[in-house]
């Protein structure tokens, strides 16, 4: 007995994927922040999940060079407690830095 073979549910060799994200522009390369800093914790805070990650380029957009240093930059402040390593501390608090 033979099955029929049909398209449907399967992608032919020239159609397009249903979703295609935008390519998003690195902040940074942008102009918008001129400095990473460790010190700047409002600044670091966009980059960081609400489980205390560092939050991938595929989410935020930044470029290969700027995640490095962004990267490095969030670990210094964790180092030096400016920014909690564990999600318990945001819970607690509310907030990833220290209230000024």
């Amino acid at each position: 007995m033979a099955r029929s073979k049909s398209s449907k549910g399967k992608r032919t060799r020239w159609s397009r994927p249903k979703y295609v994200p935008s390519r998003k522009v690195c902040a940074f390369c942008a102009g918008k922040y001129e400095v990473i800093d460790y010190k700047d914790q409002e600044k670091l805070g966009d980059y960081i999940s609400d489980r205390g990650k560092i939050a991938p380029r595929r989410r935020t957009g930044t470029c290969a060079k700027h995640q490095r240093i962004l990267a490095r930059a969030i670990k210094r402040a964790r180092h030096l407690a400016l920014i909690p390593y564990v999600p318990a501390h945001i819970r607690t608090t509310g907030s990833i830095g220290i209230d000024n």
